[in-house]
Parts: structure tokens; sequence; C-alpha cells
């Protein structure tokens, strides 16, 4: 299979400012037909055969275009893929046709149990062929291309012999699958690990982005109290981080982008406030490239 073959899907996700479609919005959105670009939802939430969430959700895909975001399938595990998991993930993207599918590059799963969390990997060889291969499974299985995620992270490994971009090029080199970069994520890490965000961002190979996603952190210290910034989608997105999602768009031009707000919901205005605002960044992203042709 060529997995850079474009996905035929008769209602692609735009250039826009999208935000994750939450069951407290659900009213909001059918009964205001807000001018949102699109809406992201977790695939592990709707991995049933019916009731109100995909009630709610067949009529607002009927109106918007969709994105499909994984948090399950646990990319890097060690193990193989849980294949019931890819097929129930199979049957809800052939249900809704969403314009993009992503995953996280992290591993969630060990001996049958599944962890309430996105666990990070060293980055080596070893490493590399088993996520390789395990999106060459999904590809395959779902007949279509992936984007990976770039993770938060909280730890380093003595084990990785490559960079975070060295390990995210040689994936997208042996896989053809794209990433989603995960812009509050870079700054979280950078943070962590005492590095330039903004350094990692000039050298991130944006040609392969085919979604960025921003969203809020919580800042919290670690044992030495060192900060310790924590990947929470629980706030609005901080200055710093727009400022270098603006340096993103400057060079790369629009990108769908999404607004992660997974706890401590707000009100809609507050998230689509904050939709707003990508939205205006993105517009300035596509007049640059107007003036550049």
């Amino acid at each position: 299979m060529n997995a850079q073959a474009a996905y035929d899907t008769s209602c692609p996700v735009p250039a826009r400012a999208g935000v994750g479609l939450k069951p407290e919005h659900y009213r909001d959105i059918l009964d205001r037909s807000p001018d949102i670009g699109w809406f992201e939802v977790h695939a592990e939430n709707y991995m049933c055969d019916g009731g109100p969430s995909h009630k709610y959700l067949a009529t607002i895909r009927e109106r918007y275009p969709l994105s499909l975001h994984g948090v399950g399938l646990s990319i890097g595990s060690d193990g193989p893929l849980d294949r019931e998991h890819l097929l129930r993930l199979k049957a809800l993207d052939e249900r809704y046709e969403p314009g993009l599918f992503s995953e996280h590059l992290a591993w969630s799963t060990h001996d049958g149990v599944y962890l309430n969390d996105l666990l990070p990997l060293p980055y080596n060889g070893d490493t590399l062929a088993r996520v390789a291969d395990h999106i060459d499974e999904v590809q395959e299985t779902l007949g279509r291309r992936m984007l990976l995620e770039n993770p938060s992270t909280y730890v380093q490994f003595e084990t990785s012999t490559m960079s975070e971009l060295e390990f995210l090029e040689g994936i997208v080199s042996r896989t053809g699958c794209g990433l989603l970069l995960d812009v509050n994520n870079v700054y979280v890490s950078a943070t962590n690990h005492d590095y330039d965000a903004a350094g990692y961002l000039d050298r991130f190979p944006l040609k392969h982005v085919g979604e960025i996603h921003l969203g809020g952190h919580a800042d919290e210290f670690g044992d030495a109290g060192e900060p310790l910034l924590i990947d929470s989608h629980d706030r609005e997105v901080i200055d710093p981080v727009w400022s270098l999602y603006e340096s993103i768009i400057a060079r790369a031009g629009p990108v769908p982008t999404l607004i992660e707000w997974d706890s401590d919901i707000p009100s809609w205005d507050v998230l689509a406030a904050e939709a707003a605002r990508a939205e205006k960044i993105l517009q300035s992203g596509a007049h640059v490239d107007a003036a550049a042709e």
C-alpha cells in the first residue's frame, strides 16, 4: 500500500481553526451553528454502536468536517497492537469518514492492561522499527495515511541514541505517515528538559505536518524546585505558545489547527474565542502565502 496516497474523503478538513467536540457543547453547536472550521473527536469515546453520543456526532458531522484523534492504540507498545481495538477504530473511520486521523507517539498498554496515561519512549533504532511496524499496520488496516503526534515528555532515556526530530523524520521516511505538530507539547518538553522551543521548531519538518494542536498546560515544580509543566488541556493557550504558533504559520502557511481543551470544560464562548484567535493567525498566514505568489 502507498501510504502517501491522498485519502478520498467527501469532507476534508480545511486549513482553519477547529475545536475538540465535547458533550457540554452539543446544544450550543446545533442551536447556534457557529462559524468553526471543523471538529475533532477522541475515537475511544465513540467506540460503541449507538446512543446519544452517536446521534449528536452524526448530526454535527452532516454540518462540519471531522478529524479523528486516537488516544488508545499504544503505537509505542513493546507488544503487538490490540487487533480488536484497531478494528473498532476502522469501523468508526468508515462510519464518519473523517478528513484526518491521528495518534500519539506514546505507549499506554502492558499485558492487556490499559493505563490512563501516554508514556514516553526511548529514541533508538529498536523503538523506531517497532513504531514503524505498528504505523504500517494501522495505515494498512484503515486504508489511509495517519498523522503521528509529537509527545510532551517529563523524563529522558539514557538508552536514546537519536534526537526526537531524528526519530520523527525516520518514522516518516519509513512509513509515509504525516505528523501532527502539538506546539504546546514542544513548549512543555522544552521547559522540562531545558532546551529552546523555538530552535526545536526551526528544525521541525513542517512539510510533513497535516495538523497542529494548541492547548493549555499546568505550571508545577519538580522535587528540586525546578519548573515542571504538565500538558493538562484544562485552560487557555499561553502567550509564548501563541508566539511559537505564529512563527510556524508564517513559515508553513495555514494548517488545520485544533484548540484542545479536555478537562474543566469552559463555556462554548470561551472555547470559541480561543479558536477565533487561531483563525486570525491562520488568515494572516494565508495573506502571506498570497503575497508570495
